[in-house]
């Protein structure tokens, strides 16, 4: 029982400072590109900024759409989203794997205010615009969604594919 006590406040002492950022992009720090801080994925990696390729603008709507919802990328560009939220409540895109957008919207639902400012995500308040600079690493279908509670569910969800 010791253990499960001292598993329980670590849990809750780690995820407690940051509880109120997600949703808040005013709580998270500005991004600074660090190639020494880059951390492969199964979907890319950060992109820097200055070898920006290719830009896309992706607006967010309050119907729970992205536009464009498909977007179409060459393996190793550096691609800077421009979001712009063009709705009425905070909306975000998040990148990442089919499975890694299902699971992260799963834990979503279960924490709906847990903290995270990830490269690969822009969390935008209404009538604002975010930025995420992502280098396209590997070939295939990757997904970008809205996990703000509901809208995942609500079918805010995009495809990118790389080619």
């Amino acid at each position: 029982m010791t253990k499960l006590n001292a598993l329980t406040f670590a849990a809750f002492s780690l995820g407690f400072g940051t509880a109120f950022a997600h949703g808040d992009e005013e709580h998270a720090a500005p991004r600074t590109f660090d190639a020494r801080k880059v951390e492969p994925t199964d979907f890319g990696q950060e992109g820097n900024p200055k070898k920006v390729t290719k830009t896309i603008k992706v607006d967010m709507t309050d119907t729970m759409r992205f536009t464009p919802s498909d977007v179409t990328v060459k393996r190793g560009e550096t691609v800077k989203f421009v979001v712009h939220n063009d709705g009425k409540v905070l909306h975000e895109m998040v990148l990442g794997t089919k499975e890694a957008i299902a699971e992260h919207a799963e834990l979503m639902k279960r924490l709906p205010e847990m903290g995270h400012a990830d490269a690969n995500m822009a969390h935008v308040k209404p009538g604002k615009s975010g930025e995420i600079v992502w280098q396209f690493t590997k070939s295939g279908e990757f997904n970008f969604a809205c996990l703000q509670p509901g809208h995942f569910e609500a079918g805010m969800v995009g495809k990118v594919v790389v080619k």
